[in-house]
């Protein structure tokens, strides 16, 4: 495992520094979705699920296109889990205003509630991590991320965010 005190040079990483920040990067995902997961997992629903609640959360009345398009999945995989979601009441359907084929995606009082629940712990998490890595370390943790992130996921993000 990585000595997490060797510091790196960012500008001609060895490949321990890459390894190393593969390691940051699994073991803080795994930190930062354990608490969802154990809540998910008691209602026999998984990560999938609370993508699609988070992201039908952020996006009140986005279609199943564009939740398609968000989540990189094809429809088949969408389908299980929209459909569960459905069915247990977090997320209503409403067909569109323009094309009544669309169907756009709204959390209902009981997925707006589990959503909460959901981030609760990761938002605090990243609160705190902000807090004590202070602005600049923000900054450099932004461009990382989007530097690691395929041309069309940052193209999600208004100009200047990254």
């Amino acid at each position: 495992m990585s000595n997490p005190k060797t510091a790196a040079n960012p500008l001609v990483p060895r490949d321990e520094d890459l390894h190393q920040a593969i390691e940051l990067l699994f073991f803080a995902y795994r930190d930062f979705t354990a608490r969802a997961d154990a809540m998910l997992a008691k209602q026999s629903m998984g990560r999938a699920h609370h993508r699609v609640i988070y992201f039908v959360g952020r996006h009140p009345g986005m279609s199943v296109s564009d939740l398609l398009d968000i989540l990189g999945i094809t429809k088949q995989s969408l389908s299980r889990v929209l459909s569960q979601l459905v069915r247990e009441a977090f997320i209503q359907q409403k067909p569109g205003v323009a094309d009544r084929r669309q169907r756009l995606l709204h959390l209902t009082d009981k997925g707006r509630k589990l959503e909460s629940e959901l981030t609760t712990d990761q938002r605090a998490r990243i609160a705190a991590a902000y807090k004590n890595a202070g602005a600049v370390a923000v900054e450099g943790f932004r461009k990382v991320m989007f530097g690691i992130m395929d041309n069309p996921a940052r193209q999600r993000f208004a100009p200047g965010d990254g």
